[in-house]
């Protein structure tokens, strides 16, 4: 099904504190660049908009669905960095927060609707991630960005 709404902005990933789902291993300790000013221009310079488009196409969300999480925020809650204890990328996708019914939103729905719209945002994410990891390739073929094994922990081949 594809959806006929706007795109939403792409995050803002300044001023983010430590991603929810990581845990600094002591190895890791001092490597604490996420590398979220890079990701958010790939975001912004097109990421964004083709995993949003080709998440639209595929997703069971409908239009008044999609507005209500929009209204929520939780499009600018996603976010994406880089795990240095990985050494890859990541996200971390936002839920339904338990309060939305005190919230204004453009759709009431059930528990069975929240459920699905937390999968369908999760594969949101997984899809944007897949597109960043293209432009991280497309960025080392030409060499626009230094992507190291020291800066990424990875070694150029």
């Amino acid at each position: 099904m594809s959806l006929d709404v706007d795109l939403p902005e792409s995050p803002d990933l300044s001023n983010r504190g430590m991603p929810r789902e990581f845990e600094w291993l002591e190895e890791t300790s001092g490597s604490e660049e996420f590398h979220r000013e890079a990701l958010e221009d790939w975001l912004q310079d097109g990421a964004w908009k083709e995993g949003f488009n080709e998440w639209a196409e595929y997703t069971d969300l409908d239009e008044k669905q999609v507005r209500a999480v929009d209204d929520l925020g939780l499009f600018q809650a996603f976010d994406f960095y880089w795990d240095p204890t990985d050494g890859r990328l990541r996200y971390d996708a936002p839920s339904v927060p338990d309060d939305w019914r005190e919230r204004e939103v453009t759709e009431s729905f059930d528990s069975s609707t929240v459920s699905m719209i937390d999968a369908e945002l999760q594969n949101l994410g997984r899809t944007v991630q897949e597109m960043l990891e293209d432009y991280l390739e497309r960025s080392e073929e030409a060499s626009d960005y230094v992507w190291n094994e020291e800066t990424f922990g990875q070694s150029r081949e």
